[in-house]
């Protein structure tokens, strides 16, 4: 099996830390070791040259100086941001060259997985299943609670189990719902959480994107064939420019066979790390708890996450239910209720000092 860390996102949610050119998937948010390199190390049954890892022009550095145990041939450079339809795609296509019949593994290097042993035993059986069945298939989690963050997945019918694992057959996809909606999925017991985490074989996946989106992948063939040579780099480039802007699943997921999917439930301590208030609830035992980074002194606080990044010392007396980040060029407070809001603040962050953002 091939893995494909995806580690190309761009989000801001969690500023000031993670900003345009610095992500949160290249800081340390959950331990000693950055998202990108706690990633890896759940990959850590694969040999290094089974792992590839797709990331953007702007932090191929970064990410090399990261995962130095990596091998140069398995950073896959998109050329543009157009969204995981064509990242994926491109990555496919990529290891194709090699691999035409291999089964591919589909990470992100920004969530949150607690439960490393859970996570290699489900990819194993994903895995599995793809070689013997030749099907699309889905770790999905279980629904803990009625989020509009995250979108859904419907559950089919409960199908045979591979080595003692549950699966299920698949209906539908549930796109990130209003409040409302989301508690009746939740209360319905007959969905997930969507996490993307996606096991297939590469000349399945790819025979898709040519049932799906022909013109993406008339473009990735064009790249493919190219692939390796210097003398095509401005060439994959426009192709890659070209090619539609669009997510896997409204790309491809949406339109599939739906009996060519199988989805695989798991309990993974899983969450996709969107906002500040989303982390001090995975990492604290309860919710008075506080979460602490740097040199931070909290007395009589609660509930608070207190981020530090600078040589400064932060200090709290009397306070709940906040999130304090600083950095060496800027400071948020913030309620942690507020802080799944930010995207306003950033608005205003950008019209007066471009530059932190």
């Amino acid at each position: 099996m091939k893995a494909v860390i995806l580690a190309g996102g761009s989000g801001t949610r969690l500023w000031p830390l993670s900003r345009k050119e610095s992500p949160k998937q290249l800081h340390k948010l959950v331990s000693r070791k950055t998202l990108l390199q706690e990633t890896i190390d759940r990959l850590d049954f694969l040999a290094p040259e089974d792992i590839y890892i797709a990331t953007n022009e702007k932090y191929i550095e970064e990410v090399k100086a990261q995962t130095k145990e990596i091998p140069e041939k398995n950073f896959i450079v998109e050329p543009a941001m157009r969204d995981t339809a064509t990242c994926i795609g491109f990555a496919a296509s990529y290891i194709a060259k090699d691999h035409p019949h291999e089964v591919m593994a589909v990470v992100y290097s920004d969530q949150l997985i607690k439960e490393k042993k859970n996570f290699q035993e489900k990819l194993k059986v994903a895995e599995r299943i793809a070689r013997e069945e030749n099907t699309i298939n889905i770790i999905e989690v279980k629904a803990r609670y009625p989020s509009t963050a995250y979108g859904y997945v419907m559950l089919g019918d409960a199908l045979e189990p591979v080595d003692g694992h549950e699966i299920y057959g698949f209906e539908k996809f549930v796109e990130k719902p209003n409040a409302e909606t989301a508690a009746k999925l939740v209360e319905s017991f007959k969905y997930m959480w969507n996490t993307g985490l996606y096991v297939w074989r590469i000349d399945t996946i790819l025979k898709a994107y040519a049932e799906f989106l022909p013109d993406t992948y008339r473009r990735l063939m064009k790249m493919m064939k190219n692939m390796g040579h210097d003398w095509a780099e401005s060439q994959i480039k426009q192709e890659y420019r070209a090619c539609e802007k669009i997510s896997i699943d409204y790309g491809i997921m949406e339109k599939i066979n739906k009996k060519k999917v199988r989805i695989i439930p798991a309990y993974l301590g899983w969450s996709d790390i969107g906002t500040w208030k989303t982390l001090h609830e995975e990492l604290t035992k309860s919710p008075d708890g506080n979460l602490k980074k740097g040199s931070v002194l909290a007395i009589d606080t609660k509930g608070s996450l207190i981020y530090n990044y600078s040589k400064k010392l932060v200090a709290t007396l009397g306070v709940q239910d906040l999130v304090i980040v600083e950095t060496e060029d800027a400071l948020l407070v913030c309620s942690k209720e507020h802080s799944s809001d930010l995207k306003k603040l950033i608005k205003e962050v950008g019209e007066h000092k471009k530059e932190l953002l």
